[in-house]
């Protein structure tokens, strides 16, 4: 079973230059390759400073954050920021 990934504003373009429109670009990850956020980031080359927030099913979490089959991964762009970072504890596994 694939991971569930959503690239949110200027992310999309990293995945699919094509893209057009403003919904989120909703893509199917199955690479055994990928166990971290970290990973998701490296695969679609996507630098660590132009994302902004970070959601694995819906808790706000980090690069360090384990990712397994099933999850839902939301990754937002900086120029999209919100105060999570103020007021939400950021959840990872290392």
């Amino acid at each position: 079973m694939p991971i569930d990934l959503k690239l949110f504003g200027d992310l999309r373009k990293k995945a699919d230059p094509k893209v057009s429109g403003t919904l989120p670009l909703r893509l199917k990850i199955n690479d055994p390759e990928v166990t971290w956020v970290a990973d998701i980031l490296r695969k679609y080359m996507i630098e660590d400073n132009e994302v902004s927030h970070i959601f694995v099913n819906g808790i706000y979490a980090g690069l360090k954050k384990t990712v397994k089959s099933g999850d839902k991964v939301s990754l937002f762009p900086r120029n999209m920021g919100l105060l999570y970072k103020w007021y939400f504890k950021r959840e990872e596994d290392e």
